[in-house]
């Protein structure tokens, strides 16, 4: 047909590969929290559930398993008794921690809502 213009699909704005799979895994629900929260330091998972609030065991279980498989985070099993696990950030989950700070400074001051939710 006159006046078609060819369309180059190589010139289309496409996202970013590594933003796609930053956001699979780090847009699921609970999963920034956690890593955020490990951030400060290992935590036992008791310490983990009481630090986010509304999680449940359940879901703070899967999202380390799935964020252990990422190599993120690393499951430490002390023998007891009593028998304790504690959860740390690896060097890759650790280095997310700039990009966590400067999100949470974003959402400060751009996401209305934020108020009702104190540090401790």
């Amino acid at each position: 047909m006159a006046g078609e213009q060819s369309h180059d699909v190589s010139a289309c704005k496409r996202v970013d590969e590594g933003i796609t799979r930053v956001f699979q895994l780090l847009g699921k629900r609970w999963t920034g929290p956690i890593v955020s929260v490990l951030t400060a330091g290992p935590a036992y998972f008791v310490a983990l559930r009481r630090a986010i609030p509304g999680i449940s065991e359940r879901m703070l279980s899967d999202r380390l398993t799935e964020l252990a498989a990422a190599g993120l985070v690393v499951r430490e099993v002390y023998e007891g008794p009593p028998l304790r696990v504690v959860y740390r950030l690896t060097e890759a989950g650790a280095a997310l921690e700039p990009a966590l700070t400067e999100l949470g400074l974003w959402a400060k001051e751009y996401l209305a809502g934020g108020e009702e939710l104190e540090n401790c």
